[in-house]
C-alpha cells in the first residue's frame, strides 16, 4: 500500500513538471492550450500508472525478501540486498542479460543503502 501511495504521488509530481503532459502538438496544434479537465485527467492517468508500477515492484521486493528471510532464518541487511538483486535482475532481464546484471547490482546497492541508513 505504501508503494502504491508513493508511486501515485511521484506520478503526480512528474506530471506537474512535464510541460506537454502527453498532448501531441501535431494532433492538437503548436499553440493548443489544454483545459484544466484534460490536464487533471492526464495527471490522474500518470499517477495511477506510477502507483501500479511502484506497488508491483514493492510487492515483488517484499515477497522475495520474506522468502529469503524464511529460508535463511536470519533477519539482517543481507536479505534486502539479495532480494534487491533478484528483483532488479528480474526487471532488467526483460531487456537482456547485461541489463539484468546491471539491474541486479543497482537494486542490490540501493537496497543495501536504504537498509544501512534506515536501520
Amino acid at each position: 500500500m505504501n508503494s502504491f501511495v508513493l508511486g501515485g504521488a511521484f506520478g503526480l509530481f512528474t506530471a506537474g513538471l512535464d510541460p506537454n503532459l502527453g498532448f501531441d502538438p501535431v494532433k492538437h496544434g503548436a499553440d493548443y492550450q489544454p483545459s484544466a479537465r484534460e490536464v487533471l485527467r492526464e495527471m490522474a492517468t500518470r499517477g495511477k500508472s506510477y502507483a501500479k508500477n511502484f506497488a508491483a515492484i514493492g510487492a515483488m521486493f517484499a515477497g522475495t525478501e520474506c522468502i529469503i528471510e524464511s529460508y535463511r532464518g536470519v533477519s539482517d541487511w543481507k536479505n534486502g540486498t539479495m532480494s534487491g538483486c533478484v528483483v532488479g535482475g528480474a526487471i532488467g532481464m526483460r531487456a537482456g542479460v547485461k541489463p539484468g546484471l546491471l539491474g541486479c547490482a543497482g537494486f542490490a546497492a540501493f537496497s543495501s543503502a536504504i537498509d544501512y541508513f534506515l536501520r
